[in-house]
């Protein structure tokens, strides 16, 4: 699944911390620049100026219910 997202460093914490609890990979990206999805100082690196696409290959309701709410169209 691909998602494209917006997060301001406020978020950064909420959103690592439902990245974590999923049993499978979460990588968030820009452009080239793709780190870790559950890792606090990888997703705090990123530049929250731009959308970002959250890419996953799993389903766990939270995960999807936090994206939802931040997802961009």
């Amino acid at each position: 699944m691909v998602k494209t997202i917006r997060l301001v460093p406020d978020e950064v914490g909420s959103f690592v911390e439902v990245a974590g609890k999923c049993d499978f990979d979460v990588d968030i990206c820009y452009n080239r620049y793709i780190v870790d999805a559950k890792s606090y100082l990888g997703v705090l690196g990123l530049d929250f100026t731009k959308k970002l696409q959250v890419n996953y290959d799993g389903y766990n309701l939270e995960f999807e219910q936090y994206l939802n709410t931040r997802e961009v169209g």
